[in-house]
């Protein structure tokens, strides 16, 4: 189901996964209409449960508003990649529907740090809803690092990749790597893909602008996510993008940004 745009040229596809967050959504795309037209060219939508199409605002919406009804869920990767499997534009987003935006467009600095050569993808800053950072770029993870984490408290240093609340790729590298690994069907498909990113010698860059991200993991309170997150990791630690990314990330010759750094 396609909504009648407006807009002619930005270079950027917002891909957002909605499971039941009607609200959130409608607040995201009506924040991306009003400070985001000139960067947004579509938005691909896809809705794992059922729930109504957002309403657009009386004027319409700026950017072409595709809706992706799936009569099954599917994981993660295989929502976004099919969000993104027919797209043309210069640049992709991969943007949750828990993130909402302060005043300002965050994708002219993103896509200005995207454009940069050598850079893989760009992220913003995430801030909770009191303004506080939030936890989105880590060290590759090993059973070691985890348990130093959650059992010590040891704070990590090391950019190795970032969570995918928030991403925008060239639409070069999103072809590249074939976009989210689909194997797995939630949970460190982020990992992945910018381990994937790594190994092929591009940069995360972070952009100087800040998002907000209210969401928390489903793993923490929820049996099923904890199963499922378990089984990432171990997919993960027994992949060969993993043993090779853990050789070149953690050698003495690494280049990798530093938390709490631009």
């Amino acid at each position: 189901m396609s909504v009648h745009s407006s807009t002619f040229g930005p270079p950027l596809v917002v891909s957002i996964v909605s499971h039941g967050h009607g609200a959130l959504v409608q607040s995201l795309l009506l924040q991306l209409a009003r400070w985001s037209a000139p960067s947004i060219a579509r938005v691909v939508l896809v809705q794992n449960l059922p729930e109504p199409v957002p309403a657009a605002p009386s004027e319409g919406w700026p950017f072409d508003l595709k809706v992706i009804a799936n009569e099954t869920p599917h994981g993660f990767g295989t929502n976004h990649n099919s969000a993104l499997s027919d797209a043309t534009e210069e640049f992709v987003c991969v943007l949750n529907p828990d993130v909402a935006l302060l005043e300002g467009d965050p994708f002219a600095e993103l896509l200005a740090a995207c454009r940069v050569r050598g850079v893989g993808c760009s992220y913003p800053i995430q801030v909770d809803e009191d303004g506080r950072i939030q936890d989105s770029e880590r060290q590759i993870p090993s059973p070691i690092s985890l348990a130093r984490r959650r059992l010590l408290g040891r704070r990590e240093t090391r950019v190795d990749w970032v969570n995918a609340a928030c991403l925008v790729v060239p639409m070069a590298v999103w072809r590249e790597l074939d976009g989210f690994d689909e194997r797995y069907f939630m949970y460190c498909e982020d990992v992945d893909f910018c381990l994937r990113l790594r190994l092929r010698g591009l940069h995360l860059a972070k952009a100087p602008v800040q998002v907000i991200h209210t969401g928390q993991r489903a793993s923490g309170r929820s049996l099923r996510h904890l199963v499922w997150h378990v089984r990432s990791l171990v997919r993960l630690w027994l992949s060969p993008v993993y043993g090779r990314a853990l050789q070149l990330l953690t050698s003495p010759s690494a280049s990798a940004g530093t938390i709490g750094t631009p």
